[in-house]
């Protein structure tokens, strides 16, 4: 089943995630919170419209229509339904993420190669790496229903947010009604960030360190 993709969030909505760090979205819960899914390297910044991906391991053949499917600045979610341990997601398909200018790839189950990975820094999270994958065998899979991550319904359209700390996914609804009190929060931890940087500095001052 291939559904044509969807955006639900406006580029401006988007743009004003931009400035929201996931970890401030999680002082106000943990709703949408993927347990389990790192970031497969550091310094890493995620942003993105939904598209969704289930993967039937070990066919893994379906994620060339979801990448054909996809547009720049989108996130493929993948669920790997049944084997978390088969890795779907390896170097070939990032260079083709990259190409398509994917924001970022989150993988719920393994992924491969990766040292190349790494190499490329495409944003990509995952439950964990496995040199067992998957191949194309042309099966069946699904793009943009919806799909389960980490007990997590992600639907096409939501929005991806995703760094060092890990990811969450937003409806459009709640992403808008959150943004006020989560722009605030940001502004305040700025200020607390400055102050505490200053009383810092005046400590490192007043005992002679540079």
């Amino acid at each position: 089943m291939i559904v044509p993709r969807q955006q639900q969030a406006s580029p401006d909505l988007l743009e004003q995630y931009r400035e929201i760090a996931p970890s401030t979205l999680g002082h106000f819960g943990d709703q949408g919170y993927l347990r389990g899914i790192r970031p497969l390297f550091s310094n890493v910044r995620m942003l993105g419209n939904v598209v969704t991906v289930k993967v039937f391991p070990p066919d893994g053949s379906i994620l060339r229509d979801a990448l054909l499917l996809s547009q720049p600045g989108d996130v493929l979610v993948i669920e790997c339904a049944g084997d978390e341990e088969c890795a779907c997601w390896g170097e070939l398909r990032t260079l083709a993420g990259l190409i398509k200018g994917l924001a970022g790839v989150v993988v719920g189950g393994a992924v491969t190669d990766v040292a190349a990975l790494r190499e490329h820094r495409l944003p990509v999270f995952s439950f964990g790496v496995s040199a067992y994958t998957t191949r194309g065998i042309g099966l069946h899979g699904e793009v943009n229903g919806t799909v389960e991550i980490a007990g997590v319904q992600v639907n096409p359209g939501d929005i991806a947010l995703g760094d060092d700390d890990g990811v969450f996914i937003l409806d459009v609804v709640r992403a808008e009604s959150l943004l006020p009190e989560l722009m605030a929060k940001e502004a305040q931890d700025r200020e607390r960030r400055v102050a505490f940087l200053d009383r810092l500095q005046s400590s490192l001052d007043c005992f002679g360190y540079p």
